[in-house]
């Protein structure tokens, strides 16, 4: 074996060491308490009455944000709720979300101006996991629109492939999970107030990425809900709730 051999694997071995690793994910445990969808949006029926006298609506304007490949049809419970509390809540117009697309942003900013012809101010954007990335980025391309924006379960922070969408990301919408086909600064806060909620047991999301650092949000909200909780569960919209609370200041 020649002379250097054993200086060049040395080399190889802490350059491979000090490379990038595989992004740490949430447990499988959490994962599969997602499965618990359908006894969330049991229990928000049963309580739809309940939960919309606990939440304090002051007629703002809401726009409602799906995750990835979720459909307008999936924020109706948290919808329903808001507007029985006194919010003006609407979807987002745009069916199921399919990822981002070039033209996202523009067509967020025309269902914001159809929202704002009917009643002149401010629209605030809640997002649930993607949908809260389009809120995000939404607020810094028109912010004078945006009264503020609440995210759920949204990795806005860290590793972009610290969860377990990323793939799916790729797969449905044709485009690297770090390389939108718009300009993006996930970490970057927008500049209107924020609130990020974010839980423990989300299974889909590292904690973490959805509850970002200081000067990525204004505020962090911890939830115990599921990742598919967040729009579904009482837990949840609770949550919503005191988000928008949050943000009147």
């Amino acid at each position: 074996m020649p002379p250097y051999a054993d200086a060049i694997a040395s080399f190889w071995k802490a350059r491979l060491a000090s490379g990038p690793r595989a992004a740490e994910r949430p447990s499988l445990q959490h994962l599969l308490g997602n499965a618990a969808l359908p006894f969330d949006l049991a229990r928000t029926r049963a309580q739809a009455a309940t939960l919309a006298k606990a939440i304090r609506g002051d007629g703002r304007k809401i726009l409602l944000l799906p995750g990835l490949m979720a459909s307008e049809q999936r924020m109706e419970p948290l919808r329903d709720v808001l507007n029985a509390a006194g919010y003006d809540a609407h979807g987002w117009g745009m069916g199921r979300n399919f990822g981002p697309k070039p033209e996202t942003l523009e067509q967020i900013d025309r269902r914001v101006d159809e929202i704002r012809r009917r009643s002149s101010g401010q629209v605030t954007l809640v997002g649930w996991s993607l949908g809260g990335l389009f809120a995000r980025e939404y607020a810094k391309f028109a912010p004078r629109k945006v009264g503020g924006v609440v995210t759920m379960g949204t990795p806005f922070s860290g590793d972009p492939r610290a969860n377990h969408a990323w793939r799916l990301y790729q797969l449905v919408s044709g485009f690297p999970v770090d390389r939108p086909p718009f300009a993006c600064d996930r970490e970057e806060k927008p500049p209107v107030p924020t609130v990020a909620l974010w839980s423990r047991r989300d299974g889909v999301i590292l904690p973490e990425c959805a509850r970002g650092r200081a000067g990525e949000r204004d505020r962090a909200i911890e939830v115990d809900c599921t990742h598919m909780g967040f729009a579904a569960a009482p837990e949840g919209i609770l949550a919503v709730g005191k988000a928008l609370e949050a943000l009147r200041g």
